[in-house]
């Protein structure tokens, strides 16, 4: 199999991830207040006593193996973007994005092995405790799509210029790239990242279809 082709099953990857991440977001978290600066600490911890299990699975499924194939579908789109010098810098964003994606989810079930440690003890030590691994694991990537929203409009801009992808999928990571660059103002920060994050999904299945329609060699 050729990495073009492993770059085309990396990206429906991290699609599924991202939509994985969404159904549950909006339906069992979503009383918890995740997704938004409203999420209540002592209920999470509380959920996670009882069903400890859905958020480890959910945390290495939007980070961890989202991460991994990442690694793949950012060296497989850097090779397609050689030799031009864009090939370069979108391996290194993307190389750094993917990081901070495994980092954010290897805290992120620390977090929940930790505080799940402490609350049959003390809840209001594991919500604590909790909260501050979750402030870590926010900053890393969690809370923000900078790093992903550059590499996402550094390919786009580059393959746009190549022909490397089609002009409609080049415009629209653009536009996905910029919605995650707008996640830095807090004021905009939820509803940017809904915006990044159903784009990076259309945007993840776009790129999967032209890839996969590379011939075998």
């Amino acid at each position: 199999m050729t990495l073009t082709r492993l770059g085309g099953f990396a990206a429906l990857t991290c699609a599924a991830t991202y939509l994985i991440g969404f159904d549950l977001l909006v339906t069992l978290l979503a009383p918890l207040g995740y997704g938004s600066a409203a999420i209540d600490p002592v209920a999470v911890t509380a959920f996670i006593h009882a069903r400890p299990g859905v958020l480890i699975a959910w945390n290495t499924t939007i980070y961890i193996v989202n991460a991994l194939a990442l690694v793949v579908l950012v060296v497989a789109l850097a090779e397609r973007l050689s030799p031009s010098d864009w090939a370069a810098l979108t391996r290194a964003f993307g190389l750094i994005w993917a990081t901070l994606v495994l980092g954010a989810g290897m805290i992120a079930n620390v977090a929940v092995a930790r505080s799940g440690h402490l609350y049959p003890a003390d809840p209001e030590a594991a919500a604590a405790r909790w909260q501050v691994l979750h402030s870590v694991e926010l900053g890393l990537g969690g809370g923000n799509e900078i790093a992903g929203g550059i590499w996402i409009a550094c390919v786009s801009f580059g393959a746009r210029g190549m022909r490397a992808l089609p002009r409609p999928i080049s415009v629209l990571g653009l536009l996905t790239g910029l919605g995650g660059l707008v996640t830095i103002i807090p004021a905009l920060a939820d509803m940017a990242g809904a915006i990044f994050g159903l784009g990076a999904i259309a945007w993840f299945l776009t790129v999967a279809a032209v890839l996969l329609k590379v011939p075998h060699s």
